[in-house]
């Protein structure tokens, strides 16, 4: 398995090392030793802790859709012009960006600050590792 340091446990959850070693202190997380003698936690544990912990606000539309990536965030920046926008949110941790008709953020009554929900429906996921990692 996968063994990953305290400091990029932390930057994967977004909690500071310090509360990745309380975690380990009190269970939450199993601590070892690697061959240099630091800690590291299992990347299978954390991928699990980090999905438990992973919580977006509820989707204010509650709408009923085949789409499961659906994330509920805040409207950080609208760039339109007359026919196009581009309409960014911040989505927890996640930003993320979309193009649209300047006629729909209108009709939507997008502003900044105002809460959204981005609905991704895509027939092509590109998942990368890191180099060296991969299979030829």
């Amino acid at each position: 398995m996968p063994q990953i340091r305290v400091s990029e446990a932390a930057r994967f959850l977004g909690v500071s090392d310090d509360t990745v070693r309380r975690w380990i202190d009190n269970g939450a997380l199993t601590g070892t030793k690697d061959d240099a003698g630091r800690v590291v936690v299992d990347g299978l544990e954390l991928a699990h802790l980090a999905r438990e912990q992973a919580a977006l606000p509820e989707d204010p539309t509650r709408v009923g859709s085949s789409a499961r990536n659906r994330f509920v965030g805040l409207v950080t920046g609208i760039t339109a012009d007359k026919v196009m926008a581009q309409v960014e949110l911040q989505c927890g941790p996640f930003r993320v960006v979309s193009l649209m008709s300047s006629e729909a953020v209108r009709d939507l009554g997008l502003e900044l600050g105002s809460v959204a929900t981005a609905v991704v429906k895509a027939t092509t996921v590109i998942i990368e590792a890191p180099q060296g990692k991969g299979i030829a």
